[in-house]
Order: C-alpha cells, then structure tokens, then sequence
C-alpha cells in the first residue's frame, strides 16, 4: 500500500464490500491451483476479530486464518489476495488507533515470516515480537527475510 498516512484505515475496516460471500469458481486452472471451487471472502472486521485472539507469546499466519475461515463457512479456500490486503489493513487501522488495539504483529507470513509491510516495516514487527519472548532469524544474502524461529511451536490454534 501507498500513502498510509493519508489514508482513514479504520473506516475501511468496516467496510464490509458485500462479504462475507461466497464465489464458485468455473475455470478450471483457478480450480486446481486452489484445490476447489468454493471461494470464501471474508470482510476486513472479520480478520481483526481473529487477530485480536491470538495471545501474546502465539503467533498465527494468514495461511492457517485463511484455512480456519474456509473450514468454518464450509468453503473450499478463502481468497488469498483480500486477504492479504484485510490483514494488512487491519494492522494500520490499529497503528492509526489510541486505544483497543490488535496485536496484528502476531500475524506472519508463509513459514512464519515477518511482514515487511506492516506498520514501521521488519524493524517494529521484530521489536513487538522479540519483547514478547520470541527470536527472530534472518535468512538470506542480500535480501534478507527474517522469520520467527521454530514458529510452529509457537502457533495459536483457532476454535469456535
């Protein structure tokens, strides 16, 4: 995203866009590469209302948030692409707010890696997430990505 500081992230946060909704996809690449047909959307409330379950010490990628909100609306997957953008608006809605923040810092990539596009870059996640007992690995040569090491043991479990 451009401009984050021009921009009113927490009245797009309650945009809800007509989702939550559901899309049957009928082309058959999308079909395979996704492995179904039920396309779950989720609206961007819906994601900060996951992220602000995950408990200090716990992170949670928005691979398994994808997986949970798929299973739970018995769709076959949740779109990749809104959510990448809800998430990430939703960490600068709560980056704009004084108070009733989401730790969206908790929030990782594939692999547990670290969010270069939230709030402050690489440099805050890692500070939020090293103050919260967690170690931080970087991997690469010249451009590096770093990663919450042994993240899957550290993983939150969403339930209903």
């Amino acid at each position: 995203m451009a401009n984050e500081d021009k921009k009113d992230f927490n009245k797009m946060l309650h945009e809800s866009k007509g989702m939550p909704k559901i899309q049957i996809l009928t082309d058959e690449k999308s079909i395979k590469r996704y492995g179904g047909e039920k396309m779950y959307f989720a609206p961007p409330l819906t994601y900060d209302e996951i992220m602000k379950k995950i408990p200090e010490g716990k992170v949670i990628t928005t691979g398994e948030i994808r997986a949970y909100l798929a299973k739970k609306n018995e769709a076959d997957f949740t779109d990749p692409i809104t959510a990448g953008i809800f998430i990430s608006i939703v960490a600068w809605a709560s980056h704009q707010r004084n108070e009733n923040k989401t730790p969206y810092w908790r929030t990782l990539k594939a692999q547990g890696e670290l969010h270069p596009k939230y709030p402050g870059g690489v440099a805050a996640q890692i500070k939020l997430l090293e103050a919260e007992g967690h170690e931080i690995i970087r991997k690469g040569r010249k451009n590096f990505r770093y990663y919450v090491k042994d993240y899957p043991t550290v993983l939150c479990e969403l339930k209903d």
